[in-house]
């Protein structure tokens, strides 16, 4: 966990990536990071959310009142993780009466400094990934399910691939969650993202096996 009293001040943004294996959150005002926290542990998402937002606004001395905007992940990615995000997020809006800003995970790979046109994959297990392409800055293919031979034949269309296992070891995706939504208002786009379905791509495992009794 980091802290930056300091930051200057400006809109409040409050960010959480909890699709991925390492839940990571994020509190920044204006263009400055205040505070930041990552865990490992796929389990533990739901019992250290709200623990660890709270531990950035004691520290950095920010009301709940203060924050601007809430940003939150989307998925593809564990489908638990997903949820508790999103459903910590939707909580917290209606608390505090506040915008919720979100997007895909692989959204936040703009915001990585690897350029404007980038295929982000990751590994959707059963030997799939889920892919996704940007293009310019813009999303040019959504979030899908492709094969390795698919995604090899993807990759030759991008300058730039990012495995999202290779960002989210050495990136806290949540400060990355919080650039890309001062962008998107920096953009005028903000009323485009407030969306708040999970992006899941495949079928829950639960719901294959609730649907193959449903047609046995």
């Amino acid at each position: 966990m980091t802290s930056n009293p300091d930051a200057e001040t400006g809109l409040t943004i409050l960010a959480a990536d909890t699709s991925s294996p390492i839940l990571s959150v994020a509190l920044a005002r204006s263009d400055r990071l205040v505070a930041e926290a990552a865990f490992e542990g796929r389990n533990s998402r739901n019992q250290r959310l709200l623990p660890a937002i709270d531990w950035m606004l004691a520290e950095s001395g920010t009301a709940r009142g203060d924050i601007g905007l809430l940003v939150v992940t989307r998925g593809p990615g564990s489908f638990t993780g997903v949820r508790v995000g999103l459903a910590t997020f939707q909580g917290l809006a209606l608390a505090l009466s506040c915008a919720i800003c979100a997007f895909s995970t692989h959204e936040v790979a703009l915001c990585a400094g690897l350029g404007p046109n980038i295929l982000v994959f990751d590994d959707a297990g059963r030997g799939e990934f889920y892919a996704s392409g940007y293009w310019e800055g813009q999303e040019k293919l959504s979030p899908c399910l492709v094969t390795q031979g698919r995604l090899e034949e993807l990759r030759r269309d991008y300058k730039v691939s990012i495995d999202m296992r290779d960002l989210t070891t050495r990136s806290n995706l949540a400060v990355l969650a919080a650039a890309r939504a001062r962008e998107i208002i920096g953009m005028g786009k903000a009323d485009h993202y407030g969306e708040t379905t999970p992006i899941y791509v495949r079928l829950a495992e639960a719901e294959v096996k609730r649907q193959q009794k449903n047609h046995a």
